[in-house]
């Protein structure tokens, strides 16, 4: 039995809480790692300074942008690559395969060039006050110049995943993890580098990660090839990419627009708003990361037995999945609320404003954190049923569709206090348009389970009338 078949022999018999482990523990150990790279460096930084731990705060959207154009390629093509593997057709899945890593290291090559060369203007426009901008700078440059290994790993990371290596790209995304918590504090205090350590730490983590992918692709340990012969401008591979990868790219740009306009509205506050805000942001990463992680492992499920019409294994996959989501939610939302001092204390001990505002802001995003699981779920079930308008709408709600018009207002209207609650206010607006959506799918769900059992009952009424 192939690769291929035992995918679907999984996926058409295997218990679903087995598979739902299988497919998106990998996926979400390895988003929470990346998530991770910038939380150690908050936590590093944070000794040097607020001014040092604002610079990395406004950088941060940048990385998103970065990431955003890796998944862009990487998961649009690792959809069409599962299919094309599923046919057989294994010398379009190279020539796919091909065309997206070369494709998206020259997207990345231009991105940074331009990313350079405009670079004071970015960072101004992304929030950095005058005390703030020389640490952004010396971080970014740094960070920015080596972030095409960031868009290759990336890249492999979802077209590996593709062929069935789960395991290696969680492995590869362990080693960047733990070498960047080793490299962190060596650069940083013990070679003086400062907060151009940080940044010098992680491109070297990431190398590492490459160096990993590096020796999967040139040693053809997997089962797609990989060639600049092999690139083409073939129209249909392309479509297939940006069919899946263009609405995640917008959601990154989303996501890094909200974080601009939150690090702006912050700076009329001073540099401790600014490191609040930022320190905030990369926590609750942490934990989006994780569920977005799973998510992945979920859409195949949900979307191969919608296709089959196993009603019952799709609606268990999507139970379990919202059981165990708001589970891990609930948890995270309850230390939010609890502790939220001691957690942001961890990457500042001597700001007490900093500490102040970041402990008000946790605890706010605490209170609505715990129906996250919720909003997530059913964004990935519509985007596996194929309903692009409902799950493309629900993905850009949270941090774009709600939150840039609440991060523009509430600031005027409540001050400081407005861009603590801009972000529980529009977790509930995508609570509430995505209950609308759930409840207008499921009657939908159970129309088209009851006209198939109506087909199974006349099929099975006319076969015992032929035999009277």
């Amino acid at each position: 039995m192939n690769m291929n078949d035992e995918k679907l022999q999984m996926m058409r018999d295997e218990k679903i809480p087995k598979i739902l482990i299988r497919l998106g523990v990998p996926t979400m150990i390895g988003m929470m790692v990346s998530a991770l790279y910038s939380v150690v460096d908050a936590y590093f930084v944070g000794g040097l300074g607020t001014s040092q731990m604002g610079a990395i705060s406004i950088v941060f959207p940048i990385v998103q942008i970065i990431i955003g154009l890796g998944m862009t390629f990487g998961s649009g093509a690792a959809s069409y690559i599962s299919r094309l593997l599923g046919e057989g057709n294994s010398e379009k899945a190279n020539r796919t395969a091909s065309t997206v890593l070369f494709s998206s290291l020259f997207v990345g090559v231009v991105s940074i060039v331009i990313s350079l060369r405009f670079l004071d203007r970015i960072l101004i426009s992304l929030g950095a006050t005058a005390t703030i901008l020389p640490y952004a700078r010396e971080y970014a440059v740094i960070y920015v110049s080596g972030s095409i290994l960031n868009i290759l790993n990336v890249t492999m990371n979802n077209v590996i995943t593709a062929e069935g290596q789960a395991k290696l790209t969680m492995i590869s995304m362990l080693l960047g993890g733990m070498l960047n918590v080793i490299l962190d504090p060596i650069f940083i205090y013990t070679l003086g580098f400062g907060v151009r350590g940080a940044a010098i730490a992680t491109v070297i983590s990431q190398a590492a990660t490459t160096c990993l992918y590096l020796w999967f692709i040139l040693g053809k340990k997997g089962y797609l090839r990989f060639s600049i012969r092999q690139f083409t401008f073939d129209g249909t591979i392309f479509k297939e990419i940006f069919k899946v990868g263009i609405p995640i790219l917008v959601f990154q740009i989303l996501a890094s627009t909200a974080m601009g306009l939150s690090n702006t509205a912050a700076s009329v506050y001073g540099d401790s708003a600014v490191a609040a805000v930022g320190v905030v942001t990369r926590i609750m990463t942490l934990g989006t990361y994780v569920v977005f992680g799973y998510m992945k492992g979920f859409q195949p499920v949900a979307g191969y037995n919608y296709g089959a019409k196993r009603f019952d294994r799709l609606s268990e996959a999507t139970k379990v999945s919202l059981k165990w989501a708001t589970i891990f939610c609930t948890i995270a939302a309850i230390l939010m609320i609890i502790i939220p001092t001691p957690i942001i204390s961890l990457f500042s001990e001597n700001d007490a404003e900093l500490i102040n505002i970041g402990t008000k802001a946790l605890r706010a995003s605490g209170f609505i954190f715990p129906l996250y699981g919720f909003q997530m779920v059913y964004m990935a079930l519509f985007l596996a049923m194929g309903k692009e308008k409902e799950g493309g709408l629900l993905s850009i709600s949270r941090q774009g569709l709600f939150f840039i018009p609440i991060i523009l207002i509430f600031p005027c209207l409540f001050g400081l206090e407005g861009i603590i609650w801009a972000q529980p206010a529009a977790d509930l607006l995508t609570v509430i348009l995505t209950t609308a959506f759930a409840l207008q799918l499921h009657k939908e769900l159970k129309k088209i389970e009851l006209a198939a059992m109506s087909k199974v009952e006349e099929k099975q009424g006319g076969y015992v009338d032929e035999t009277n």
